[in-house]
């Protein structure tokens, strides 16, 4: 592939936009994913969610069902996990945090200042911890939103029921989840490395054609979603689990599968499709749990270095795969096992105390959250809590962009609005409300998986409808609320997005460039000099590998940071899109890294310490001029080192030119 060609592919033509159209982020926001419908989440959410309003009717204390629906309303947005052990801290979590807070908050309500003071301290905390990891960042999100909410309203006394009844809501979704723990246990695990299995045959199905740098990205997913899984499991495992065993057995065996692809994709054909149906019969027999001879209908003899990388991973992965109990001690660490529970704790903690980045969120969620309450203290508002409801709910950086979020969450109210007004117009208050909140819950999950703004729309109801039921304000609550949240959402933009650079000044060179000095010192550990022994040559192999996972899991964290960007208004999102091709560019690097690497494996000549070296040299060059430069800039590396034309670095040269022309401002 030559420089032109490569350049050509990673930076497509883009159409000119439409006059007076909507701009590219707000309709990247508007346009629905093409995720699925998790049905089982939509049937626990209706149940959820209704259920404690019938309980409440039947006792004749709707206040108390409301509370516990509210609650359940926390744990359904929560319940975002796979495995059945990952749900228990997802959801359990953030309920003895959402109980915290909604303790402050009664403590303080009616209190004026105090009240303002303490939600900012709250505000500041909650922020700190959402920098720690997604458990962290829900709970530090239910803190903040439950001690808003019990200083916004006057919640039943003694001071104790209210996080009561709102710690049992959460409690109950967490039941519901678990009820299929005795059936499914284990088919988390499962499914996720069936599904990498699956995300490899349609890679290896694209390779030589154009699809592959498509179905490459989604098995960088799949095996982050599956090593994510099983690695929590083990986290929580004490000794040897032959279930685990094998399930990380079958996942590990899927490496040198992964790492040929890029080779078979270099030859520049198909390959024969026996290949991918003999993967996708390896991921049915992970997912039904096969054991037995394998029995695989391959191709003819393998004629070439990929071609025999390809059938040796694929041969080794069979008899993997199908062995009943896989020998504990030949079971590689990819990733390397996770700390204990006490070393992750403290080293959570001291990162949160000695970050920058985790301070300055705090503080800049503290002063939106001072200023809302501070606001409403002054001027009088009705329902004037969902200020700083609003506030809570869009400055969530780990949720997507703050400009974004505002003003999708301006349009989601509205539309949820829609159906608001309609519910409490027409339904009488009482029973009627159970099943239009069967209907209303169930489309939580449903629409959450489409994006922000769907699921803004269905939770505005339910929250509205639960509200009613605690105030009796009925129609009344439509027009505060929607002034609240436009309220909320201004001084989200001022002083949470305006007031903050760095917000509005993307730092996405900088990223790119370690990025770009990573895949440096992986083409350094690809071709370093071989050790002597078999056990060294084993921790080497290995060492690699999980070199070659953690930069293709930067490169995922990169993709996303800058699908973030793009939603960004401009100059943010202009800066994005102009460096965007550079990331498929070093993503295309590392994939012929790994293909050259594979190719000396099996059979064909390393390259020599000077030609390693040189090209090393020339991607430090690329990250020096990405980290040097707010917009693409011309980075002229002359390559006079030596090198073959056919040699297995040629691809890698090859990727790196192409890179820096990217690099080269378009005419």
């Amino acid at each position: 592939m030559s420089t032109e060609q490569g350049t050509e592919q990673a930076r497509p033509a883009r159409p000119r936009p439409l006059p007076l159209s909507p701009p590219g982020w707000l309709l990247n926001g508007l346009r629905p994913s093409s995720a699925p419908v998790p049905w089982a989440a939509v049937a626990r959410a209706g149940i959820a969610l209704a259920a404690p309003l019938a309980v409440g009717f039947a006792l004749d204390e709707p206040q108390y069902g409301a509370l516990v629906s509210m609650g359940a309303l926390s744990g359904v947005i929560g319940d975002t996990a796979d495995a059945y052990r990952m749900r228990v801290f997802n959801i359990a979590v953030p309920q003895l945090f959402g109980a915290v807070g909604v303790t402050l908050g009664t403590l303080v309500y009616g209190e004026g200042w105090m009240a303002v003071g303490a939600l900012t301290l709250v505000a500041l905390v909650s922020g700190m911890i959402s920098s720690i990891g997604t458990v962290a960042s829900v709970s530090g999100l239910l803190l903040l939103l439950n001690a808003v909410v019990g200083a916004g309203l006057a919640m039943p006394r003694p001071w104790w029921i209210a996080p009561v009844l709102l710690t049992a809501g959460g409690l109950f979704v967490l039941l519901l989840t678990l009820l299929g723990w005795p059936v499914r246990g284990r088919r988390p695990e499962r499914a996720a490395v069936a599904a990498t299995y699956r995300s490899l045959a349609a890679l290896l199905e694209a390779a030589g054609g154009p699809g592959y740098e498509e179905r490459r990205v989604e098995v960088t997913q799949a095996l982050n979603q599956a090593y994510d899984l099983v690695l929590a499991r083990r986290a929580r495992v004490h000794g040897r689990s032959p279930a685990l065993v094998r399930i990380l057995a079958q996942l590990n065996v899927v490496i040198p599968l992964v790492e040929a692809a890029p080779a078979a994709h270099l030859r520049g054909r198909p390959l024969p499709p026996e290949i991918p149906a003999a993967v996708r019969e390896l991921a049915a027999a992970v997912e039904e749990g096969r054991t037995g001879i394998p029995v695989l209908h391959l191709p003819g003899p393998p004629d070439g270095p990929a071609e025999r990388a390809i059938d040796a991973a694929l041969r080794h992965a069979a008899k993997i795969v199908q062995l009943a109990e896989p020998d504990p001690s030949n079971v590689d660490d990819r990733l390397g096992r996770p700390a204990a529970l006490r070393v992750r704790v403290r080293r959570a903690t001291r990162d949160v105390m000695f970050s920058e980045d985790s301070w300055r969120y705090g503080l800049r969620l503290a002063l939106c959250i001072g200023l809302a309450q501070a606001l409403v203290s002054l001027v009088e508002i009705e329902r004037s809590y969902w200020v700083a409801l609003t506030v809570t709910f869009v400055l969530k950086p780990d949720f997507g962009s703050v400009f974004s979020r505002a003003v999708l969450r301006a349009l989601g109210t509205a539309g949820g609005l829609v159906i608001a007004a309609a519910v409490l117009a027409e339904v009488p208050r009482g029973w009627w409300d159970v099943p239009v909140m069967v209907v209303l819950g169930a489309l939580i999950p449903a629409f959450s998986a489409k994006g922000y703004v769907f699921q803004t729309v269905a939770i505005t109801p339910v929250i509205l409808l639960l509200s009613d039921l605690l105030n009796h304000q009925g129609f009344d609550l439509i027009r505060p609320r929607l002034l609240d949240s436009l309220i909320g959402c201004a001084i989200t933009l001022v002083a949470g997005y305006l007031l903050w650079p760095e917000s509005w000044h993307t730092r996405v060179g900088d990223r790119l460039a370690d990025t770009v000095e990573d895949a440096a010192r992986y083409v350094e550990r690809a071709f370093g000099a071989l050790p002597d022994s078999e056990a060294a040559l084993r921790a080497a192999r290995v060492a690699r590998v999980q070199a070659r996972r953690r930069i293709y899991r930067d490169l995922s964290c990169v993709r996303s940071e800058f699908q973030r960007a793009l939603t960004e208004p401009p100059p943010t999102g202009t800066r994005a899109t102009a460096w965007w091709p550079l990331v498929v560019a070093v993503e295309r690097i590392v994939d012929a890294t790994t293909a050259a690497r594979v190719r000396v494996n099996h059979g064909a000549a390393a390259p020599g310490r000077q030609e390693v070296d040189a090209v090393t040299q020339q991607l430090r060059e690329l990250a020096a001029g990405v980290r040097s430069s707010p917009v693409p800039t011309a980075v002229r590396v002359p390559y006079e080192g030596p090198g073959d034309e056919d040699g297995v670095l040629a691809p890698v040269r090859q990727e790196v030119a192409a890179a820096r022309a990217i690099t080269a401002p378009t005419p």
